[in-house]
């Protein structure tokens, strides 16, 4: 009979899941004894914060969850951070670690990778089981996948002792059907249309809940005539559509016409500080007489609202698309004059944003249709205020939410192996990249198109900047970087640096190369 380890191989098969992202250990050998002639696939990353990471790229980029598999103790600490960005940013990640027997528990013995209480340390973050026998595998299975497909998206966390894995298991039960997703109402589809039949200047604000549904909010910003501004994690959803504001709310330019709407319909979004005030300055309009929808009733709670709609997004776009009365009047003409504001808004918050943006935009422009993972430097926070990306779904990072140095290069591989033959474009900066520079080796071993565009400005510039502003002395702000070019030599990439020009950075990408490779972007600050 086969073991729990290799059930529960099996019972993620059964569930769709194609790809596992690990690093091995003593405690998980049984776990990989079940990959052995498995359809799934496993990805060695170099940190299980990579795992974690790479699991994320997945999920965002493939719609589906991401699964990492870590081993008790260290493996899990070390996935943590990766956890939390996948919180902030509500993306369904599944990491699986092993646990010490289940008789040594809390009893502080000294065995090996040993937490006092491992599932009391994630639980704060996330929800946590373990399987505490054979006949649980199926149960805590079916329990996992509805919780990343019920509510807000995000994390889950599976425990298995040591002593359960090898334990005899019999076959499993055939998968439980996930849970159905809310869904509005016809009454709650007919006062939303009341209310918005009676505007005459409304603004759709579009956050993460609505990617996946472009086409759709597209026809119903036109029906409405609204502008449709998106958060970070919408970004790309209406390239270049003339209703479409790809510009931050935390913008005077993009408050401005939020405020001038006589009704606002947000779709996804939760209103965090990191989109909607990202200079903690407060004085966003007051939009207590919205419409709201969104997936999680706690959410819908936070904020006072005319409308509260728990529903998921694409499926009531659908329905009210189909409800309200066509509109004409100023709608493009808004949305126009909001994206030129915010764009001249840039040089007067740094005259250097707008060229962090043009090098953005370069990329765009070099490899059309590819995947933009970013981390957390400075091309990103100014593209995360302005930029239109071309690619649903193509254009996210960690410099919102958790905000985590070192996401880039495992979400860029867990978001090339997503979409096979797809481009996807690393963009992270030379302190951040010291953060996970393992990664890079991952994408090597799986022959990836991934261009690791290095931002390689020397310093933690974002950082002393903020000190600078605050009238303190900058400290600990220049960590010497990594010799880009032995460094990418020792990965067995192809090296190109070029200076900050975005028609060089456009040559430079615009090189054909049959795998990953590193650009290095000499900043001049």
């Amino acid at each position: 009979m086969k073991t729990v380890g290799e059930r529960l191989v099996e019972g993620l098969a059964a569930r769709g899941v194609e790809m596992i992202f690990g690093i091995p250990g003593v405690h998980t050998v049984e776990m990989y004894r079940g990959l052995s002639g498995s359809p799934v696939r496993h990805v060695t990353a170099r940190h299980e914060q990579g795992c974690a990471f790479m699991a994320d790229g997945y999920a965002r980029a493939s719609g589906k969850p991401g699964v990492a598999l870590v081993i008790t103790g260290p493996g899990l600490t070390n996935a943590l951070t990766a956890m939390g960005q996948a919180r902030e940013d509500s993306v369904p990640i599944l990491v699986i670690s092993g646990v010490n027997r289940r008789g040594s528990l809390g009893r502080g013995m000294g065995y090996l990778h040993e937490l006092p209480d491992q599932a009391a340390m994630v639980r704060p973050l996330c929800p946590s089981r373990q399987i505490g026998s054979a006949e649980e595998v199926g149960v805590v299975l079916d329990w996992a996948f509805a919780t990343m497909a019920t509510g807000r998206p995000g994390p889950v966390h599976i425990e298995v002792p040591t002593d359960v894995m090898p334990l005899p298991c019999a076959a499993l039960p055939p998968p439980a059907p996930l849970p159905a997703r809310p869904v509005a109402s016809s009454a709650e589809v007919a006062q939303a249309a009341a209310l918005l039949d009676r505007a005459a200047r409304v603004v759709i604000l579009a956050g993460g809940g609505a990617r996946g549904h472009g086409a759709a909010l597209a026809a119903l910003a036109a029906r409405l005539d609204a502008p449709v501004v998106q958060t970070v994690n919408a970004r790309g959803m209406m390239h270049g559509h003339p209703l479409a504001v790809p510009a931050s709310p935390s913008l005077d330019a993009t408050r401005a016409m939020i405020a001038g709407a006589d009704q606002v319909l947000a779709l996804g979004t939760e209103f965090g500080p990191t989109d909607y005030d990202m200079y903690m300055r407060g004085g966003f309009p007051d939009t207590s007489a919205m419409i709201r929808v969104d997936l999680c009733a706690d959410q819908l709670a936070r904020h006072p609202v005319a409308l509260p709609v728990r529903a998921e997004a694409g499926a009531f776009i659908a329905a009210l698309t189909a409800a309200v009365a066509a509109k004409t009047g100023d709608g493009a003409a808004r949305a126009a004059a909001a994206r030129q504001a915010a764009r001249t808004e840039l040089s007067a918050l740094d005259m250097l944003m707008p060229p962090r943006l043009a090098m953005v935009e370069a990329v765009r422009a070099a490899v059309p249709g590819a995947l933009i993972v970013g981390d957390s430097t400075q091309p990103v926070y100014a593209a995360n205020l302005y930029y239109d990306h071309d690619r649903p779904g193509g254009w996210f990072n960690a410099a919102t939410g958790f905000g985590a140095l070192g996401y880039g290069p495992g979400a860029a591989v867990g978001a090339a192996l997503a979409c096979p033959g797809v481009p996807v474009v690393c963009l992270i900066g030379d302190g951040g990249l010291q953060f996970s520079p393992g990664e890079l080796r991952t994408a090597v071993d799986e022959r990836l198109p991934v261009t690791f565009l290095v931002w390689n400005n020397a310093a933690f510039n974002e950082i002393a900047d903020a000190m600078r502003g605050a009238n303190t002395e900058v400290i600990g702000c220049s960590p010497s970087p990594l010799k880009m070019e032995p460094f990418a030599a020792a990965c067995d990439l192809p090296f190109t640096s070029v200076p900050q020009e975005p028609e060089v950075l456009h040559w430079a990408l615009s090189q054909p190369c049959d795998g990953p490779r590193m650009i290095e972007v000499r900043v001049r600050e």
